[in-house]
């Protein structure tokens, strides 16, 4: 007999059913034992009297072991129909019972959210948390917003397209994770912070609509709000401007959330519309660029979506006392052109515009993105006020500006973060939440335990040795 999930068993009372799944919970009341047996689709409550042929193995079940049953699906007695799940009145009379493996007694229990425990001991059994029903309920919530993304842009035209892992490494803001080349000893591939040099490079392709539920790492100190590797909504477009990207990503995220949240509450302006606010407004009223505009801040129904505009195109660096790009060196300038854009700069860096916007949904930066830089005169005059030097833009740049030669649209997009995305929607408080296997806030998988040492064997075919960091003593504290 086929396996069949719980969820359709609903009308199949007086048949013959197969199930497998772990052992949710237990009860025995005399002689009769109970079983709420889990899968993917649901609880059922399983039946055993003495009548069962493997009754005496029953009486050894306990919590998480694995089994499969044969039985009859018959209705509960009206005085034991649940109204809470959707199987209640329902049970299932064992007739075999098949122990697959068994499981020992758990770290945690897994019949509550799991918020009383220590985060490190759920990330240590993460495969164990993501059992109980709110985790799992996260991950499955989570496909389906991802799904949907999926769905509205390829029915919009939009050509789904994956880029490189192993890339080069240039200068984007955050460091790079660097990756050796055995084969190239000496030389290294760096993981990419965001698809933005392959899509725009897609654009110069002529494909002209472009999305990827893209993967991104970055080497950041450590945030509470951060993940070393993180996953992002990512879009660009050819022949628009800026109202044509921010339209789109407003259409797709208010349908979304009123085809899957339909509970949730957007706030809209007067017209109807996901309020714009510029860089210098929000500052002005919020001091922040990401504020959280709810009316009430603690009703978490509320989605209180914004768009910031207008941002500056630099911002000092007090670190390298210099000038560095706000966003990235790739955002167009709102000049006229390259000459234009050399006499704004010396005449005062910090009030030259860009076409730059950030998407912020209740007090947290969702998105960003901008219109980028198609004049490979401007571009070029950008990175050298940035304080590179013709050779280092060459080198690290060189292939962009091989491609401009050869006619590139104007071209602009967007980058959305689905970890935010998903945990605000979903309640929680945290990425860490909405992401099956996430590091601590320090960047550490305590489940496989990494990062971890590798052996000399490895690191003497990539011509690597390991420079041990000697502390210094302080010859006054010895």
């Amino acid at each position: 007999m086929m396996r069949i999930l719980i969820k359709n068993i609903l009308n199949k009372t007086g048949e013959e059913v197969s199930l497998k799944g772990w052992v949710n919970g237990r009860r025995d009341h005399g002689k009769i034992i109970f079983i709420d047996l889990r899968d993917l689709s649901g609880v059922i409550q399983l039946v055993f009297t003495p009548a069962c042929k493997d009754y005496s193995l029953a009486e050894k079940l306990r919590l998480e072991w694995v089994i499969g049953v044969k039985g009859k699906v018959i209705l509960r007695p009206q005085s034991m129909i649940n109204e809470n799940i959707d199987t209640g009145k329902i049970e299932v009379s064992v007739e075999e019972l098949e122990v697959i493996t068994e499981a020992q007694t758990l770290p945690f229990v897994l019949d509550t959210d799991g918020r009383e425990i220590g985060e490190d001991l759920r990330l240590k059994y993460r495969y164990l948390d993501l059992r109980r029903k709110r985790m799992s309920d996260n991950l499955r919530n989570r496909c389906q917003i991802i799904k949907y993304m999926r769905d509205f842009l390829t029915e919009r035209g939009f050509t789904e397209i994956e880029t490189p892992m192993l890339t080069k490494s240039t200068p984007e803001g955050a460091r790079d994770y660097l990756v050796p080349s055995r084969i190239h000893c000496g030389k290294f591939y760096s993981l990419p912070q965001s698809p933005q040099q392959y899509k725009q490079l897609l654009m110069v392709a002529g494909l002209e609509r472009y999305f990827q539920i893209a993967r991104c790492l970055r080497d950041e100190d450590p945030r509470g709000d951060r993940q070393p590797e993180f996953t992002q909504l990512d879009i660009e477009m050819s022949f628009v401007e800026e109202n044509d990207i921010l339209d789109l990503v407003e259409e797709l995220h208010i349908a979304l959330v009123k085809k899957l949240y339909p509970g949730k509450e957007i706030k809209l302006d007067e017209n109807n519309r996901i309020p714009r606010m510029s860089y210098q407004e929000v500052m002005k009223k919020y001091n922040t660029d990401k504020p959280d505009i709810r009316k009430n801040k603690n009703n978490s129904d509320e989605l209180a979506f914004l768009y910031v505009v207008d941002f500056p195109m630099f911002e000092w660096k007090e670190g390298d006392k210099r000038w560095g790009a706000n966003h990235h060196p790739f955002t167009q300038p709102k000049v006229k052109d390259e000459h234009d854009f050399k006499r704004l700069f010396e005449e005062n860096p910090s009030q030259i515009l860009a076409k730059q916007y950030d998407f912020v949904l209740n007090g947290y930066e969702i998105g960003g993105g901008s219109i980028r830089t198609h004049n490979p005169y401007l571009l070029k005059s950008i990175f050298e006020v940035l304080g590179n030097n013709p050779a280092d833009i060459e080198s690290k740049f060189g292939h962009m500006f091989e491609a401009f030669k050869y006619g590139v649209p104007p071209h602009g997009g967007i980058a959305c973060g689905i970890d935010r995305i998903a945990m605000i929607l979903q309640n929680e408080p945290s990425i860490r939440e909405v992401i099956a296997f996430p590091k601590t806030g320090d960047g550490r998988d305590l489940m496989m335990d990494s990062p971890s040492d590798v052996d000399e064997k490895q690191l003497k075919e990539l011509g690597i040795s390991i420079v041990k960091k000697i502390k210094t003593i302080n010859k006054n504290n010895k």
